[in-house]
C-alpha cells in the first residue's frame, strides 16, 4: 500500500532539508557540526515516520514498540539539543538546561508507560 503525504508534510520537510543545508553550509569545516544536523534531521525524519506508524497500528504490542521508539527518538533529540546548549550557557544556566531535559525525558516516559488511560 502506497502512502500519501498531505501538502503540509511535504512542505515541513521541504523546509526541514532547506535549513539543514544552510546549517550544514554554515558549518562546513566543522565535522562535528555537520554531524549534529545530519544525526539530528535523521532522528526527526525517524520521529516522524514512528507517529506515522502510530497512528496506522492496530495491536497493542506493535504500538508499545512504537512508543518506545517514540520516545527514544525524542530523548535522543533532547540531549542532543542540550548538550549543544548548555555548554553556551552560563554554569547556572547550563545546569538548569540539563536539569529540563532530564524533567522533560522522565516526564515522556511517564506519559507514555506508566500512566495507563
Amino acid at each position: 500500500m502506497e502512502q500519501q503525504y498531505s501538502g503540509l508534510t511535504k512542505i515541513g520537510f521541504a523546509v526541514l532539508a532547506f535549513n539543514s543545508a544552510l546549517a550544514i553550509r554554515h558549518s562546513w569545516g566543522d565535522a562535528a557540526s555537520v554531524a549534529f544536523v545530519l544525526a539530528a534531521d535523521a532522528a526527526l525524519v525517524a520521529l516522524f515516520l514512528c507517529l506515522r506508524e502510530f497512528e496506522q497500528a492496530r495491536d497493542g504490542a506493535g504500538r508499545g514498540r512504537i512508543k518506545s521508539a517514540a520516545w527514544t527518538l525524542t530523548t535522543l533529540l533532547t540531549v542532543m539539543f542540550a548538550s549543544r546548549v548548555a555548554p553556551l550557557m552560563p554554569p547556572l544556566v547550563g545546569n538548569l538546561v540539563w536539569a529540563m531535559a532530564v524533567a522533560t525525558a522522565a516526564a515522556g516516559f511517564w506519559a507514555f508507560f506508566l500512566n495507563n488511560p
